[in-house]
């Protein structure tokens, strides 16, 4: 956890190392911490969401590769390696034959789409988040976008609160 006051203070480059974890794209983390100072965390939470919206897809495709696949659990000790853990918890918990599932939907929507699945993973079961790559596998390049860019939303609003958390 970061404190906003003193998030708001720190040199411009520190102020995006601590962004990164949220969404990996330099250029929303650039933008975000460029607003500071912030008064509260919904003014942050706000600007991410805002910066988010703008990003051109490349600079999405930056922060899709940051993501491990669904089912997978990401190694490491650091914030963004914990927080994917926290929010893949139902997967996590998948049987045998769920989880091989979900590697071959990872997989198929890879080689339809050239990136990694993402989806809001908190609260959701295993079998929600299977269903749920199964049926994007039959969106069009422009509808999954739109989808991935509301995804990483969700995910960025969830984990900014995170990181300001009192």
């Amino acid at each position: 956890m970061v404190a906003l006051a003193h998030w708001n203070a720190v040199p411009r480059d520190e102020a995006v190392r601590e962004l990164l974890p949220c969404c990996a794209s330099t250029a929303w983390a650039g933008r975000v911490a460029g607003g500071r100072p912030y008064a509260d965390v919904g003014a942050v939470v706000a600007a991410g969401a805002a910066a988010v919206e703008g990003l051109p897809w490349t600079e999405i495709g930056e922060a899709l590769a940051a993501h491990p696949r669904i089912g997978e659990r990401p190694a490491g000790d650091n914030r963004e390696a914990g927080w994917s853990r926290r929010e893949q918890a139902g997967a996590a918990a998948a049987g045998e034959s769920t989880a091989a599932a979900l590697v071959a939907a990872n997989r198929a929507y890879e080689e339809r789409f050239g990136h990694v699945f993402l989806i809001f993973a908190t609260g959701r079961t295993a079998d929600e988040m299977l269903a749920a790559a199964r049926s994007r596998l039959d969106n069009d390049e422009a509808t999954e976008r739109r989808v991935v860019r509301e995804e990483l939303s969700k995910i960025t609003k969830l984990r900014l609160e995170r990181l300001f958390e009192a």
